[in-house]
């Protein structure tokens, strides 16, 4: 079997090119077996070469999951872009249904984001928050606005509790838009449930009986809307 051929780039190309790779490698291995020599290899550099952009595996780590997080707010955003601020449901159905077709075209990248765990790795909040609460950010304002439209179903006093309230103070700390308690609480809660319903399809962690997953996840997509909406 002759060689495989080296994948050389110029130095300009070389940071998306290691990420790519690097994807790669997780997808075929998992996120364990992220080495940063056999990027090396495949890109046709030197191992210290690369070193020049990531100084070892944890900082190629929290790269690779800001720019998941990344890809995945861009993908909640374009879902919603063409449709007016005003139609709350079609925009809240529009990121719902992103929301799994970006996993499930990129399972290897959601699993990774969302708690994956790698041994001996700690992810640095203050680097890869600003990109995770990206996609956060956009639940909340779809929902802030059709809460101040008086679109919403949920009370007042939902969210009106100890626990909630200091949630709201860090939401507000980490610089995101301010919103009332109760669209915090409506969003984290509504991202729960729907990430629980991708995480089992990834994982297939499914019953056997349960053979129509994304016509399952519409529905309790509808469901949530005809429940929340007016």
């Amino acid at each position: 079997m002759s060689p495989r051929p080296k994948m050389m780039t110029s130095m300009g190309t070389l940071q998306p090119a290691i990420l790519s790779i690097a994807w790669k490698q997780i997808a075929e291995s998992g996120a364990a077996a992220l080495s940063l020599r056999a990027i090396a290899r495949e890109l046709g550099i030197t191992a210290p070469s690369i070193y020049n952009y990531f100084s070892n595996r944890d900082a190629l780590v929290t790269a690779l999951i800001v720019d998941g997080f990344s890809t995945f707010g861009d993908a909640l955003f374009a879902a919603t872009s063409a449709l007016p601020e005003q139609d709350h449901r079609q925009r809240f159905l529009a990121i719902g249904l992103a929301y799994r077709n970006w996993a499930l075209a990129y399972p290897e990248r959601y699993q990774l984001i969302f708690g994956t765990p790698i041994a001996g790795y700690t992810a640095p909040i203050e680097m890869t928050m600003p990109a995770a609460s990206r996609s956060m950010v956009h639940l909340v304002e779809v929902i802030a606005l059709a809460d101040q439209a008086g679109n919403l179903r949920l009370k007042d006093d939902v969210a009106q509790n100890a626990q909630m309230q200091s949630l709201l103070e860090a939401w507000k700390t980490s610089g995101a838009p301010a919103v009332d308690a109760k669209v915090l609480y409506l969003a984290i809660t509504i991202w729960a449930h729907v990430h629980g319903l991708v995480s089992l399809e990834i994982g297939h962690q499914y019953p056997l009986f349960v053979v129509q997953t994304g016509e399952l996840y519409q529905l309790e997509i509808q469901r949530l809307i005809s429940e929340l909406f007016i």
